[in-house]
């Protein structure tokens, strides 16, 4: 999806709080003198200076939000055929169980505890709009790093997101402000995903059983990207690795020269809505 600068000022006037109201902040994809580990150290970057990304809640006034309003040091680059990301934000614990099953009253319930998660999505089709609940029409290539799940097999979950005003069969469904129903596939790649949901026995083993384990291998479109997060001095830090044309018809296709739509989103142990996202972010790949 090549984006002309006229084609931005039409589809983000007035959205985008940056330098200028009108246009989403511009991030240069450099390319990168050395290839990274992808193993949740940043040290290798350091020569690289961060974009400060400021990121807030999705909702005004959300109570559930955990992550509020802070900065993000972003870091992005080429190195021969693929795609780094390097990420580091501020979070005083790393929450690193997903809904764990708690002994409760002589069985195992679920609790409600989730990990951390970092999202990155890239415009594929459609009317880009800077929030899922809106009156537009579009479709995003959606990667989703989990602390307790993906980060166990080293990788981001790849997702297709679609969001339409037109029905949508079996999909979540919100109520835009403007009183209209957008439908919203969070529909993810092909592929094995490494990792399932674990059920206990009826009988009492421990006090807390962790609720995934690592499955087969993740294989297919699903495992295209590979990540690692660490948590250390009171932040997360993300790596990120794509190659930028995986052949998927499901992942949006990256290559030199590319303009590109995109935005981050920070959910501390929290999920779906509870997030805080940045405005858009116009994503410039070196030739």
């Amino acid at each position: 999806m090549n984006i002309n600068r006229y084609s931005i000022i039409i589809l983000l006037a007035a959205v985008a709080p940056w330098a200028y109201a009108d246009l989403p902040r511009p991030l240069d994809v450099v390319a990168l003198d050395f290839e990274p580990r992808v193993d949740g150290d940043l040290a290798e970057w350091q020569g690289l200076k961060p974009y400060l990304i400021s990121i807030s809640p999705a909702i005004e006034n959300d109570s559930k939000n955990r992550t509020g309003t802070i900065q993000v040091e972003l870091r992005v680059g080429i190195h021969g055929d693929r795609l780094q990301v390097a990420a580091r934000w501020p979070d005083d614990a790393p929450d690193t169980d997903f809904r764990p099953w708690q002994w409760r009253n002589n069985k195992y319930r679920r609790s409600k505890v989730r990990d951390d998660m970092f999202a990155l999505r890239f415009a594929m089709a459609g009317d880009y709009n800077r929030s899922m609940i809106a009156d537009a029409d579009y479709v995003v290539d959606v990667w989703v790093w989990s602390a307790g799940r993906s980060n166990k097999i080293g990788k981001a979950t790849d997702y297709k997101h679609t969001i339409s005003l037109d029905w949508i069969e079996n999909v979540a469904e919100y109520t835009t402000d403007a009183g209209n129903t957008v439908y919203i596939d969070r529909d993810k790649d092909e592929g094995n995903i490494g990792y399932r949901r674990f059920k206990p026995g009826k009988e009492k083993t421990a006090s807390r059983i962790p609720s995934i384990e690592t499955d087969e291998p993740a294989t297919g479109s699903i495992a295209d990207v590979t990540a690692t997060g660490r948590w250390r001095d009171g932040h997360w830090e993300l790596e990120m690795q794509r190659l930028l044309d995986t052949g998927h018809a499901d992942d949006a296709r990256l290559f030199g020269g590319l303009e590109i739509l995109g935005q981050i989103a920070v959910f501390n142990k929290a999920g779906s809505k509870h997030k805080s996202i940045s405005e858009p972010l116009l994503f410039r790949i070196a030739d």
